[in-house]
């Protein structure tokens, strides 16, 4: 078994508050599919723990996550998986489009829609950068604490994809706003975000763990079952809003435009690697 801080989460539970912790601060958090199924291993093992009030989503290092793991040395998107949040078919054997809506209904859509289900109350702990799919992981939580250095983008217009997969962006924002956010691809401070009504609290970096646990053990005190109940009732406004079936429309319109780009550009991706991705502004 690998050392704890080997592993790519966390997991730590003090009284009511289970902790779970993205841990791959070299590389900015990013998101390999090592670290998204042992997200949800750590968000089962808190969905089952009686003595687990609430859930707070965090990130070891300066950053929150940076998105999508697209060119680390522990990028594993090629790799097969045991399937969880649907059931849709191994794709690391398959090729094209195929291959790649078959894993992006799992570890992206089909992750983070479990996972704001969990019927427990979760609180990200933002701090540095929430950028793409750092994004889907904040959004799939009840509230988000963000500290004063915190930032947030989605940049991936700049590849020619509408946004990342799990496009909540016009519930999380008023949509003129989604639309000014994804079409310059600029940073939004956590003090605008709180101004739009996607963050709940900012705080000074150094008070961001307490204020959040503080805000988690406050919490923690009301019932459980009265905390399930309201989560799910408000869940269900959104989703009578549009939302669920706002991400299943827009989950086709992104993958058309990685299929365009596999046609036109160098890869799916339009050819925008990391290094590209800094050097446009991202």
């Amino acid at each position: 078994m690998p050392a704890a801080h080997d592993e790519p989460v966390r997991y730590e539970k003090q009284g009511p508050v289970a902790t779970v912790t993205m841990n791959r601060p070299d590389y900015r958090n990013a998101q390999n599919s090592a670290m998204t199924y042992a997200l949800d291993r750590a968000f089962y093992r808190a969905a089952g723990d009686d003595e687990v009030k609430t859930v707070v989503l965090a990130g070891a290092g300066k950053h929150f996550s940076a998105g999508h793991d697209i060119g680390t040395p522990e990028r594993d998107a090629h790799l097969p998986f045991e399937r969880r949040a649907g059931l849709w078919w191994d794709h690391s054997d398959k090729e094209g489009g195929e291959s790649r809506f078959a894993r992006e209904s799992e570890v992206y859509l089909g992750m983070c829609r479990r996972w704001r289900e969990l019927p427990k109350p979760v609180i990200a702990s933002v701090q540095g950068a929430c950028v793409a799919g750092g994004l889907m992981l904040a959004w799939i939580c009840d509230l988000i604490v963000a500290s004063e250095d915190a930032f947030f983008a989605d940049p991936v217009v700049r590849m020619g994809i509408p946004g990342v997969e799990y496009f909540a962006h016009p519930w999380v924002m008023p949509p003129r706003i989604a639309k000014e956010f994804l079409y310059t691809g600029d940073r939004m401070s956590a003090r605008r975000a709180y101004e739009v009504g996607m963050v709940n609290r900012v705080v000074p970096r150094e008070e961001l763990a307490e204020q959040t646990r503080e805000l988690a053990l406050r919490i923690a005190g009301m019932p459980r079952l009265g905390l399930a109940l309201t989560k799910r009732a408000v869940n269900q406004a959104e989703d009578l809003q549009g939302l669920h079936t706002g991400l299943d429309s827009v989950f086709g319109l992104h993958h058309l435009a990685h299929a365009h780009n596999a046609e036109t550009a160098s890869d799916a991706l339009g050819g925008m690697d990391i290094g590209a991705m800094k050097k446009a502004g991202s």
